[in-house]
Formats: C-alpha cells, sequence, structure tokens
C-alpha cells in the first residue's frame, strides 16, 4: 500500500472514551494518580492563566470605569453639597450680621425715650439731585409725613410721604433739606442744609466769626417741631471764610450712615402708645371734631 491507514475515528474516539473512564475509576478508588495531576496542574497553569487574561483584564477594566464614574458622581454631588452649603453660611453671616444691626438699634431706642419703628430699605431713589428712599413701613403701621428717621449713628431724615405698607424719606443730603441743628459744645444754633452731594452738608448762616470749628458736633436743636433734641446730626470737617464775604464757607459730614444703612428707626415725638397695624388718628383732628359742636354752641349762646 502506498499510504499506511490508521485506526479509524470511530476507533480512537472509543479508546479515548475507555482510557477517560479508566482514569476516573483509579483516581477516584486510589490516589496512585496524585504525583501525575500535580505535574500536569504545574504544566498546565500558565495555560489557565493564559486562558482567563481576557477575561480577568476585561473585569479589572470594568471595574475601573464603574469606579471612576462612580467617583466623577460623588465628586459631584458633594460639590453640590457643599455649594449649597457655602450659601448657607453666607446667608446665616447675613443673618448676624442683621441681627447685629437690629440689636444696635434696639439698644439705641431704649436710649433714646421716644417711641421708635424699625423699618428696613426697600429702594434707594437713583436721581443725581434727590435723595429719598423707600422703607417698609406705612400709614398702617401709623407712619406719617414729617416723622424723623435715623439709624443707629445719627438723623437720617424724614418721612415726606407714606402709603400703607411704604414709606418714602428724605435724607438731610437732599438739596431740599433742612435742619436745625446746634453746635453741642457752645449751644450755638444755625440751620443744616443738604447740597445733593454724598455724606456733605452745609451751615451757610454763620458768620465768619462765629465760634465753630471742625471737629464740632451738631445735633438737633428741637426747633420748628419735626426732630426732637439732642439727635446726632453732623461733624464739622470744613471751615472757610473769604474776606468778599460775610458768612463763612461751612461744611459738615453726617454721622449717619447714609450710603450702607438698611435698617432705620422711625421716631414719634408722642408718648401716646402705638397700635402696630393700625392707622393712627390724627390727636389734633379728633379734637378739633371734639370741639367744634362747643364752639357752634357758644357762637349760638353769644347773640
Amino acid at each position: 500500500m502506498l499510504f499506511a491507514q490508521g485506526p479509524s475515528l470511530s476507533t480512537r474516539l472509543l479508546v479515548a472514551v475507555l482510557a477517560s473512564i479508566a482514569l476516573l475509576v483509579t483516581d477516584y478508588r486510589t490516589p496512585r494518580l496524585n504525583p501525575l495531576r500535580s505535574v500536569l496542574s504545574f504544566v498546565t497553569y500558565p495555560l489557565q492563566t493564559l486562558a482567563s487574561l481576557p477575561v480577568d483584564t476585561f473585569k479589572t477594566m470594568s471595574d475601573t470605569v464603574i469606579s471612576y464614574v462612580e467617583l466623577q458622581n460623588e465628586n459631584r454631588h458633594l460639590k453640590q453639597d457643599q455649594l449649597i452649603n457655602d450659601a448657607k453660611l453666607l446667608k446665616l453671616a447675613s443673618l448676624e450680621k442683621e441681627n447685629i444691626r437690629l440689636r444696635v438699634l434696639l439698644e439705641n431706642s431704649f436710649q433714646l425715650g421716644e417711641q421708635v419703628l424699625i423699618a428696613a430699605l426697600l429702594s434707594v431713589n437713583l436721581a443725581p439731585y434727590e435723595h429719598t428712599v423707600l422703607v417698609n413701613k406705612g400709614s398702617r403701621f401709623g407712619v406719617h409725613p414729617e416723622q424723623p428717621v435715623l439709624d443707629a449713628n445719627g438723623i437720617v431724615g424724614q418721612v415726606i410721604r407714606v402709603l400703607p405698607s411704604t414709606a418714602e424719606v428724605m435724607l438731610i443730603t437732599d438739596p431740599d433739606h433742612a435742619i436745625p441743628v446746634e453746635v453741642i459744645r457752645n449751644g450755638l444754633r444755625t440751620i443744616a442744609f443738604g447740597t445733593g452731594l454724598p455724606n456733605r452738608l452745609q451751615l451757610p448762616f454763620l458768620a465768619k466769626n462765629a465760634d465753630i470749628v471742625p471737629g464740632d458736633l451738631l445735633v438737633t436743636s428741637g426747633l420748628g417741631g419735626v426732630f426732637p433734641a439732642g439727635y446726632p446730626v453732623a461733624v464739622v470737617d470744613k471751615f472757610e471764610t473769604r474776606p468778599d464775604k460775610s458768612f463763612a464757607n461751612i461744611y459738615a459730614t453726617p454721622k449717619a450712615k447714609l450710603e450702607t444703612s438698611r435698617d432705620f428707626l422711625i421716631v414719634w415725638n408722642n408718648t401716646t402708645p402705638i397700635v402696630l397695624g393700625e392707622k393712627i388718628p390724627n390727636p389734633l383732628t379728633e379734637q378739633d371734631l371734639q370741639q367744634s359742636p362747643k364752639n357752634t354752641d357758644t357762637n349760638h349762646a353769644s347773640p
């Protein structure tokens, strides 16, 4: 024969099956094959490792990617939580400062001796020569025009217009505002006018030889019936004289923090308790109404 022909495939399969069964039976009944198993495991271990390498690599990479994504999500959530907490801290800091301002105002209100009402700033008039602000207390709280307004440092201005829930306050630096003052050092009385400039008042009616110097404190004199006496108004910071003029150029800086204050005290001159939330009737109007019948009767009786 030109080509030698070996056993058929069926014969080879049968021999392999019989050999496998014989090895299984021998391994199950006797430990004789343990050395052979150790040698074979040592030989096949690199093949097993090489075969499982793609699966292990894929699992490791998958775990790494999953961990990276989870870390990114966790980092994003932590940043969001930190941003929220920082905003809360800022709000707490703002509330702490507001609490300090209100405590200062309340302490000053007890020292003033008049009845007061705390009002918060709502808006500022941005017109260049109109220095007015809007506060959140109006006629339903008993506020009325010509009431003095101050902060923790001094006179701010006076109420000029009232609505049910708000009031408009003219600052002492407004060009149309004038306030009677006196020098606390010697009692010299004069009038301080607004100049239309921030933090600047003018005293135009004092002679060149007036006893007033920079550093003198100006307080309300009580004249005019609007501002009670004794409230700090301004500090003199400039005194100039000219040979051709009889009056000196005197300027002062307000004590009140007109550009930064957010909380104000609205002051009542009388001692009648104010019921908050109700509009307070005008005492003069009630008195006139009570006296009008008497006057009518007198007029009728006089003939």
